[in-house]
């Protein structure tokens, strides 16, 4: 086991240590002095005799393995099957015989190298060690990288389930349209929302929310948003819109506890008037000649939320609807609590925020450029930061001619 000294392991590197797994007193003796030898450090290397050992031993996340594949727990493959569970990122050398054949085996389930012990000197050791270091790390680089991709098409997939493009024919109105989770690394939150225009000409739009964070939400809300887009090119009546959606969760929800807020709307641009049915959703926001104004509507309770007597008059009329005028060239804004939570702020014990975000949507679309241009500095200049998704939609009639 003669050799010269190689360049040494980088001492951050180093700094975590070498577990050697060996239950042979010389052989780890040989290994130890090529290992210092090659500029280790004896204090920085563990010296275990068991499998059971050493995977303890991992705890301690040493820099690499080294792993006899013959030890009195564990023979075979099998050592090093139980490493790799225990710590799949950390790298393994595998430690053989002169006519062991399970060295070119060990690659193929998770060792980065394997040496024959007769043949170890201190530079190819350190050699093998910084390898399979960097193999290790260009594996894990690369598996991250895949999981990225995969993580982003997954979420180019579900976004586009749950954010559709507005299915609008007509250029009498223009529709813009924001989204972000709450939570960091969310990749949906529960918020729904979609705009389509009907055979007759009608502009219908939906905001909700659903109550909760987390992937069965959002899956909530995808099934909300399309089972309203299919009642609405269907041609149910609007006054039955709301009330199959209720059905619907009620059916989704499995009788789990929960609700759903939303605001359903019907815009006929030729009479400059919008129907609302609001299902416990804060009330739209009306931009027009400069000033924007928080919509008087009748609100009626959350889908999933029966108060006293509610359902029997649902039954027969659906939730109450409220008519407001939308004159060529304003805007009606449809958003989620998110939004309104970012605007939010106590004054002696007061908890306000309409007032805030109207005067910011004011500020915003005072010089008459597209929603699309200020809805999010609308969002990014909000004094919070919302913990709970926001949805933003904001549908513009086109101006009169001259």
């Amino acid at each position: 086991m003669g050799g010269t000294g190689g360049p040494p392991v980088p001492p951050s590197r180093a700094d975590r240590g070498i577990l050697l797994v060996e239950d042979d007193h010389g052989d780890a003796v040989l290994v130890q002095a090529s290992l210092e030898q090659a500029g280790i450090a004896a204090d920085s290397v563990t010296w275990k005799r068991t499998l059971a050992e050493g995977c303890a031993a991992l705890a301690d996340q040493p820099m690499c393995v080294l792993l006899d594949l013959g030890l009195p727990d564990a023979s075979g493959l099998g050592a090093l099957l139980a490493v790799v569970e225990e710590s799949p990122d950390t790298p393994v050398i595998v430690l053989t015989g002169r006519h062991d054949p399970s060295g070119v085996d060990a690659l193929a389930i998770g060792a980065q190298d394997y040496l024959v012990k007769d043949d170890i000197t201190p530079d190819l050791l350190v050699r093998s060690i910084r390898y399979a270091v960097e193999r290790k790390r260009a594996q894990l680089t690369s598996q991250q990288l895949r999981d990225a991709r995969q993580s982003s098409a997954e979420k180019a997939r579900l976004e586009r389930g749950l954010l559709p493009t507005p299915l609008l024919h007509t250029d009498a109105v223009q529709c813009s349209n924001y989204y972000q989770p709450g939570h960091n690394h969310a990749v949906l939150g529960g918020d729904f929302f979609d705009v389509v225009e009907t055979r007759d000409g009608l502009i219908r739009a939906v905001i909700g929310d659903v109550m909760g964070h987390g992937p069965d939400e959002a899956a909530l809300g995808v099934h909300l948003r399309v089972a309203w887009r299919t009642l609405v090119l269907a041609g149910t009546a609007d006054d039955q819109v709301l009330p199959t959606l209720a059905l619907l969760l009620k059916t989704e929800s499995g009788g789990q506890p929960g609700f759903v807020t939303a605001c359903d709307v019907t815009i006929d641009v030729d009479a400059a008037r919008v129907h609302l049915r609001v299902a416990g959703h804060p009330a739209p926001l009306r931009c027009a000649y400069g000033k924007t104004t928080y919509l008087d509507v009748e609100v009626g309770p959350p889908l999933g939320v029966d108060a006293p007597g509610a359902a029997a008059a649902r039954a027969r009329a659906g939730w109450p609807e409220t008519e407001v005028s939308l004159d060529p060239g304003s805007s009606l804004i449809l958003y989620t609590d998110g939004l309104l939570d970012a605007y939010r702020k106590l004054v002696d014990d007061v908890d306000l925020g309409i007032g805030e975000l109207v005067d910011a949507v004011t500020t915003c679309a005072a010089d008459g450029a597209a929603a699309r241009t200020w809805i999010p500095t609308l969002v990014g200049s909000a004094p919070h930061l919302s913990a709970d998704d926001t949805a933003v939609v904001v549908i513009t009639t086109r101006p009169s001619p001259g």
